[in-house]
């Protein structure tokens, strides 16, 4: 027997395997219900393989992305801090109670700068001076737009009226709301201003004020070469965690399958069959994402930069036009082929008592169809018994057609 064939009757022993209990197909009840256990299953495995990762530190928790934006994304000086450290404060301030809810080992460049942070994000008044600030800011930059238009609007009418001597109330007009706005602008200065003095007056701030003047371009260096690292080799070692809780679950089922059917008990056959087919999605799913997460990516970017370089980064629509009529033809082959193919058809019509040819119901006992007049049986060449036409094994002796 050749590879094709030997992996041709293992697909349809498993799926007889899957669809029948006892050499009997299985009833709509019971496939309902096996069903049901297929996807209470599948998502419990799910869940089970979330909480499992969840104990191993990614990228993310060990140099978290308040650190990132310290160490690696700003430069600070003592003219943009204040609004470097607002910034990351009002960005990260909604997350920080899912973080510390699992928080995990750093970075030990991270830890001080991290750690100060987390305790500035507690401190509710602190907070809501960066929030007051940041609105402020918010406010001033409107109001210097506004300024700015009106600005040019009062040169244009001041000039107008000069030449023609003539719209007046409006260069008035213009002149007042420009100067509303200006004071408006130097008073939110003022707040902007000693909003910042209360910042810079507090210990914590000031502490790390301190430990920034610290921060040296070999510890940015650090982090950005460990932050490379973890990203290339934590899909691995987070396939090696999951491959943990997923493998011993995949040979309990397998033992419990080969048990099974060794010992002819066909309920536990049928459902520990089902298990094995579930617990393998999973694994399956992980490797593929794995993959991608390592290889795919890298390859990609280079292969989008390569076209890009050629200025022929529209050839990248033809590969997606491409891959679409191959998954298009996969498809159409599975369902036209495999799910309904002529033979399948057959099997369901005699399984149902329907002519052979145009699929209308038979009268009972009828040798050909009243309808298309199709003959409905032929002799067969073993013990020539009448069987079905288009039937697989004949229905007496289970002798394989040869036609």
């Amino acid at each position: 027997m050749s590879v094709g064939e030997k992996f041709k009757d293992t697909l349809a022993r498993t799926r007889k395997r899957l669809t029948s209990l006892d050499d009997q197909p299985l009833g709509k009840a019971a496939l309902v219900i096996i069903l049901f256990l297929d996807i209470f299953i599948l998502i419990s495995i799910f869940n089970g393989l979330y909480e499992h990762t969840r104990q191993l530190s990614s990228p993310d928790d060990y140099i978290p992305s308040s650190c990132r934006e310290i160490v690696i994304n700003r430069h600070w000086n003592p003219t943009n801090r204040t609004d470097n450290l607002s910034q990351i404060i009002i960005s990260t301030s909604n997350s920080y109670y899912r973080v510390e809810e699992k928080k995990k080992e750093r970075h030990p460049v991270c830890i001080s700068y991290t750690d100060l942070l987390d305790q500035i994000k507690v401190d509710k008044v602190l907070v809501s001076t960066f929030e007051d600030r940041s609105k402020s800011e918010r406010e001033a930059k409107e109001l210097q737009r506004g300024i700015d238009s009106l600005k040019g609007a009062y040169d244009t009418s001041l000039l107008e009226s000069i030449a023609k001597q003539e719209n007046q109330t409006k260069v008035s007009a213009t002149k007042e709301d420009f100067q509303q706005k200006t004071s408006a602008l130097n008073i939110l200065k003022t707040r902007i201003v000693s909003l910042d003095q209360t910042i810079n007056s507090n210990a914590k701030i000031k502490l790390l004020w301190e430990k920034l003047q610290g921060l040296q371009e070999q510890d940015r260096q650090r982090v950005i070469t460990d932050l490379r690292t973890l990203n290339f080799w934590f899909p691995v070692k987070k396939l090696g965690m999951q491959m943990l809780f997923l493998l011993p679950l995949l040979a309990v089922f397998y033992v419990w399958n080969s048990s099974s059917i060794r010992n002819s008990r066909g309920l536990q056959t049928l459902v520990s069959s089902h298990l094995m087919g579930v617990s393998f999605i999973p694994i399956l799913c992980k490797i593929i994402e794995t993959v991608y997460d390592i290889i795919p990516k890298k390859l990609l970017k280079r292969l989008i930069e390569f076209l890009e370089s050629l200025k022929l980064v529209a050839i990248w629509h033809y590969l997606v036009i491409a891959l679409a009529i191959v998954a298009a033809l996969f498809l159409i082959y599975i369902f036209q082929k495999k799910l309904f193919s002529r033979e399948k058809l057959a099997e369901r019509r005699i399984a149902k008592g329907e002519c052979q040819q145009c699929c209308k119901r038979l009268p009972l006992g009828a040798q050909a169809c009243p309808f298309c007049g199709f003959a409905q049986f032929k002799a067969c060449q073993n013990c020539n018994q009448l069987r079905h036409v288009q039937g697989k094994y004949c229905q007496h002796c289970g002798t394989l057609s040869v036609e």
